[in-house]
């Protein structure tokens, strides 16, 4: 015998979950299918265990997309002061760290905590250890798992991207995507840390733990503007890290090189300016590395950063550019937190036409 629904979610994270709440509260019958042991696994790992839940200052522009007007209409109908508003009701003490991100001041349990009350409250009828083995559609959408089989009009796939495999991503998602002929853009990793070369981590490695104020940017081709981001770089065992690596890296095209000012917005005078020809290239970057991070430099009127131009990782005059052959294909495997691209930004019209012929419902998986 079939279960039958109204809705069908597949993936308990925090966009089933809360798709299947605000579904519920809507009056519709709604089960959520969850292949894990538990709902929100990824949501428990957010922010170092207290989950990140939103940033005040989010914007449209803050998302990465083939088409700029992709997010307006999702923030324009639910904000970040409506998410918070929820935290408030469900009386989450939380904090702002930098550049408006919040946290939970606890545990990201208590997030998981709230989803499951908001579809406990609307009815939803959770199903965990359920591993998806066929999805059809008739009259109705069929998904059956290894112990049952569920009927509904709708389904929703929230069944996540790519990231964090150690958590049981798959590419299920993309693979019922293409079943059902939607467009999926190249997948790549975003907000990774990035390996160097071995010649730049015999060379730059030993300072790991090294961290410093920079401006890491990048010519992307996708955009009108210069990207950069004025954070924190930190030096890794193996590479690159920190806060501004981790933002330009999701803006890094193949082929492409990733600048870093280590003094940004300043003129620095060089008081061994004399002595540079004594230095051989590979040299001269590490003597920079050493100064700017460890030691205050002498600002005023000299040398200014902004002026420095660099080729390569050997051959340096200010500027330091990591070159694309160090960096192409280079990321710490295994921390893959978000992935880049999944279902093309057109799915918005085709949801319109075709996909809702289907009725198929699409969140980040998507």
């Amino acid at each position: 015998m079939s279960r039958p629904f109204d809705v069908l979610v597949l993936g308990a994270g925090a966009a089933g979950l809360f798709c299947a709440a605000e579904a519920g509260k809507r009056g519709r019958r709604v089960a959520v299918l969850e292949r894990a042991e538990r709902a929100g696994k990824k949501i428990l790992i957010s922010g170092g265990g207290r989950c990140n839940f939103t940033n005040i200052y989010c914007r449209p522009e803050n998302f990465l997309s083939a088409n700029p007007h992709f997010a307006k209409s999702a923030l324009a109908r639910f904000t970040p002061d409506d998410f918070i508003a929820l935290v408030e009701k469900h009386k989450i003490p939380y904090h702002e760290k930098t550049l408006g991100q919040l946290f939970c001041d606890h545990s990201a349990q208590e997030i998981t905590g709230l989803l499951d009350a908001e579809c406990r409250d609307a009815g939803v009828k959770l199903f965990l250890n359920e591993q998806v083995r066929e999805v059809t559609k008739g009259t109705q959408f069929v998904v059956r798992t290894d112990t049952e089989e569920f009927r509904a009009p709708t389904l929703v796939v929230a069944t996540g991207g790519l990231s964090i495999p150690k958590m049981g991503a798959t590419s299920f998602g993309y693979e019922l995507a293409r079943q059902f002929e939607l467009k999926i853009q190249p997948t790549r990793p975003g907000l990774v840390p990035l390996i160097l070369g071995r010649k730049a981590q015999k060379e730059y490695c030993d300072l790991a733990g090294v961290s410093a104020e920079v401006t890491a940017s990048i010519e992307n081709t996708e955009f009108p503007e210069k990207i950069s981001f004025r954070e924190k770089m930190l030096i890794t065992h193996r590479g690159l890290s920190g806060p501004a690596i981790l933002q330009i890296s999701s803006y890094w095209q193949h082929g492409k090189a990733i600048n870093l000012d280590l003094v940004p917005g300043r003129e620095v005078t060089l008081a061994v300016h004399s002595h540079i020809r004594l230095i051989n290239s590979a040299g001269f970057v590490r003597f920079l590395l050493v100064l700017f991070l460890f030691f205050e430099p002498v600002y005023g009127e000299g040398i200014c950063a902004e002026n420095f131009v660099v080729q390569n990782l050997c051959s340096i005059d200010g500027l330091i550019e990591v070159p694309a052959k160090v960096l192409a294909g280079h990321f710490f495997n295994g921390l893959q937190e978000v992935f880049l691209g999944g279902m093309h930004e057109s799915i918005l019209h085709e949801i319109g036409m075709h996909a809702f012929r289907h009725r198929v419902f699409a969140d980040d998986a998507f």
